[in-house]
């Protein structure tokens, strides 16, 4: 068991080695393809490039509302407050790049729809989930980090939250909105994308990825040493009062 720990140890502390130049590679490459690589946009012009921050964006924030998911029924079952850490990073994450995809969203509508906002099906569905995960890390941040109860109640909440990503993810399907229907994998013989931009697009999706994974990881491991701190508060508390 002592040799399993320590390469486990190891591997975690290799993690943080191997992953930040991952991400400033892959970022920055994102940047310069999204910039130079990709061509300009026919009709939509160079403010269709904030697709390659849009688009990657909330799938990064549908991976974090998954995993805070799972962590949360993990809560529910196991009653092991080191997933209620694991759920309060990964929706961190998820709030941020949900409100990034709002904001990345607005500034493309403006020249295109002439608005920055409407009250379309897609964009309102996406507010709500901004605003769901957005309640749910305000109330557990006003529960004590030990506090059982209000994990269990967080994590119901996390839970019934994440009912709304379909609604995200089917709104253009299910009712006539102006944001367009999604057209990057309708056909694999007939690409709906020039070669150039689905190449940017991809490299986007791993940037924005392993960006969403490093912030995610370091949202965690701070919720667990917050986790521990109270732990060892408590302890000394109850040392002090005996």
């Amino acid at each position: 068991m002592s040799a399993l720990t320590s390469t486990l140890q190891r591997v975690y502390g290799l993690w943080w080695i191997v992953l930040p130049p991952i991400v400033g590679s892959a970022v920055m490459a994102m940047i310069i393809g999204a910039l130079v690589v990709a061509p300009r946009e026919i009709i939509e012009g160079d403010v269709q490039r904030l697709l390659y921050i849009h688009f990657p964006s909330i799938l990064a924030a549908y991976g974090a509302f998954g995993v805070v998911f799972v962590a949360s029924l993990v809560v529910l079952w196991k009653r092991d407050l080191r997933w209620d850490a694991v759920a309060r990073g990964a929706a961190t994450v998820g709030v941020l790049f949900t409100g990034l995809t709002l904001a990345t969203g607005a500034l493309w509508g403006k020249p295109i729809w002439g608005v920055y906002w409407t009250w379309d099906a897609r964009l309102t569905s996406t507010l709500v989930l901004f605003l769901i995960y957005a309640a749910y890390l305000l109330a557990r941040s006003m529960a004590d980090e030990l506090d059982e109860q209000a994990a269990r109640f967080a994590a119901v909440f996390a839970v019934l939250g994440a009912l709304d990503i379909p609604l995200v993810m089917f709104s253009v399907t299910w009712w006539r909105t102006l944001h367009p229907q999604p057209i990057i994998m309708r056909g694999l013989e007939r690409p709906a994308m020039p070669a150039e931009m689905l190449a940017v697009l991809l490299i986007a999706f791993l940037g924005i990825g392993a960006l969403a994974l490093w912030l995610g990881v370091l949202r965690t491991e701070a919720e667990w040493l917050a986790k521990r701190t109270a732990t060892l508060r408590a302890k000394i508390d109850r040392h002090q009062g005996a």
